[in-house]
């Protein structure tokens, strides 16, 4: 288990070390990317300084350095951070990052963090991310699609990693955050974690990102999971 305090309505069991928000690091080392680094080469040209918040073990973290980014990746976690090569590493929570005048060519907040379930929290985030993006670069915000908390249980395979994930349940605690749970199933080991979400509307997702000083550009992906925000004019 991490030294840190687990944060409340957040838990995680299964082989290594357990962070604070319920993750563990052995896990997140073992699944695969995904389409995020093509989602993110999409709209950040290569070369291009990256700034990931909330890098875990390097999931995303490792590809983005492959393809030539300049990436700092920013956690919260020591255990997490000791997983990440080639890229520049912070240890630090991301409602409290500050770089000084440092200004990326890009900001990228994957991982639903946006839905968390304390709003201070939120609203550190999307500040954070506004004020290190350079004026003119862009923020990439991945949300929950529509139908993330309908239809549970339900499972896909994350067949690279040789996983099975499954989503259990989402069971409400009240004010709008629903208390989800997860399973990670591999061959030779199983991983479950339970954490609290907010669900956003569309319009409410916008509203917090404007107060931030971010503007929705577009979304990247059909499903509307991955969005792009640019800073708004001041």
């Amino acid at each position: 288990m991490s030294g840190q305090p687990t944060r409340q309505g957040h838990t995680g069991t299964g082989p290594g070390a357990i962070t604070p928000d319920g993750c563990a690091v052995e896990l997140y080392a073992r699944l695969s990317a995904g389409t995020e680094p093509e989602v993110i080469g999409s709209v950040v040209p290569p070369g291009a300084s990256v700034l990931e918040l909330g890098c875990g073990a390097g999931r995303v973290t490792h590809p983005l350095v492959a393809l030539g980014y300049e990436v700092t990746a920013v956690d919260e976690s020591a255990q997490m951070l000791e997983r990440i090569r080639g890229a520049r590493t912070v240890l630090s929570a991301i409602e409290s990052l500050d770089l000084g005048q440092e200004r990326f060519d890009a900001v990228v907040l994957g991982s639903f963090l946006v839905h968390s379930s304390e709003h201070r929290v939120r609203e550190g985030l999307l500040r954070t991310c506004r004020r290190h993006v350079k004026d003119g670069g862009a923020v990439l915000v991945q949300r929950e699609g529509a139908d993330y908390r309908t239809g549970l249980p339900r499972e896909r395979e994350d067949a690279a990693a040789g996983c099975v994930i499954r989503i259990l349940s989402a069971e409400p605690v009240g004010d709008g955050v629903d208390e989800v749970r997860a399973e990670y199933v591999f061959e030779d080991a199983r991983w479950t974690q339970t954490f609290r979400s907010r669900q956003l509307s569309v319009e409410r997702f916008e509203e917090y990102l404007g107060e931030a000083g971010l503007v929705v550009d577009r979304c990247l992906t059909p499903d509307g999971v991955w969005v792009l925000a640019r800073p708004a004019e001041r």
